[in-house]
């Protein structure tokens, strides 16, 4: 008897320390996947590569009062600093693999940096790559073509406005800059070396045909050579605005709201109207560098502004 109650208090005991363990906190995980959205524009396979994020000071940055920039936020349920994605578009054509800007990697910051890994995460190779159009020489889309002073991209012709090349790769042009945007000048002469060197940097100049389907067209402002890409297949059209807006929760409500990284905000204001305008007319999908991951969808007027529709989760068959 004194045994039986002795296995029954045993049994109890090891029970009870189970349970304990089972439910012992767990340390958070504190990532986050995938790193790639994909989607289908008629025969063309559309990836979006995810860069990572970085929290930009949005109230200090945008040009109209803080206040206001502060309630547009609220009103989406976010706050300063902003959480923004940096997003690449990896373009598979059937006969070409074009990737369309790189992201960072260690240019603006420790949490960028992630788009060759999503890349690779999702199904491809970096020596794949046939060719890369960049829609503008910032950091955050030049930064992720080099590391440690190689290639990421071995096998890719990189293509790029003129207007932005003789700017961003001037040694002249980062002398007179003020002391803080010379590492943008910096950064992009680093990426764009190991190209250049090789005779595969092959810069445009304005609108052109860069790929059966894919289109270059200007819209100067941003950047002196700041280019959307347009791709088509099967009269389905995505239309790659690179930074024409920034912050979504403010400048589709109000697009004449501009950004301190403009080097001309009037040209890059009426570049954004006449892009917001012309999609909500044609009702074509849009993909912004910083629309949050996948930065995919449609727009529709709304008031003064626009609403903006993310693109439905599908699984391309």
């Amino acid at each position: 008897m004194i045994a039986k109650r002795f296995t029954h208090t045993c049994v109890a005991v090891a029970a009870a320390a189970a349970c304990a363990m089972a439910g012992a906190a767990a340390p958070l995980a504190k990532t986050q996947g995938p790193g790639y959205y994909r989607t289908m524009l008629g025969d063309f396979e559309v990836t979006a590569l995810n860069d990572g994020t970085v929290e930009l000071p949005v109230e200090k940055i945008l040009h109209q009062p803080a206040p206001k920039t502060q309630k547009a936020l609220e009103k989406s349920f976010l706050k300063t600093p902003l959480e923004t994605s940096v997003n690449g578009y990896l373009v598979n054509t059937g006969s070409k693999l074009i990737l369309i800007d790189t992201g960072a990697a260690g240019l603006f910051g420790p949490t960028l940096g992630k788009l060759a890994a999503n890349l690779k995460a999702a199904g491809y190779a970096p020596e794949q790559v046939d060719e890369i159009y960049i829609t503008h020489l910032h950091p955050d889309h030049v930064g992720g073509l080099a590391q440690e002073g190689k290639a990421v991209f071995p096998n890719a012709v990189v293509r790029a406005d003129k207007h932005d090349t003789d700017f961003w790769l001037s040694k002249v042009n980062m002398e007179k800059a003020p002391a803080d945007a010379k590492g943008f000048f910096q950064g992009a002469m680093a990426s764009l070396s190991p190209y250049s060197e090789a005779g595969k940097l092959q810069p445009f100049d304005g609108d052109t045909q860069l790929a059966p389907g894919v289109k270059a067209v200007s819209s100067y402002g941003h950047t002196p050579g700041h280019t959307s890409y347009v791709i088509e297949s099967k009269d389905q059209k995505l239309v790659l605005i690179g930074d024409l807006m920034h912050v979504q929760s403010v400048q589709f409500d109000d697009p004449s709201v501009t950004i301190a990284f403009d080097s001309d905000s009037k040209a890059a204001l009426a570049q954004r109207k006449a892009a917001f305008a012309d999609a909500a007319k044609q009702g074509y999908m849009i993909g912004a560098a910083h629309l949050q991951f996948p930065g995919l969808g449609h727009l529709r007027a709304q008031g003064k502004g626009y609403a903006f529709v993310p693109v439905n989760y599908t699984v391309p068959k």
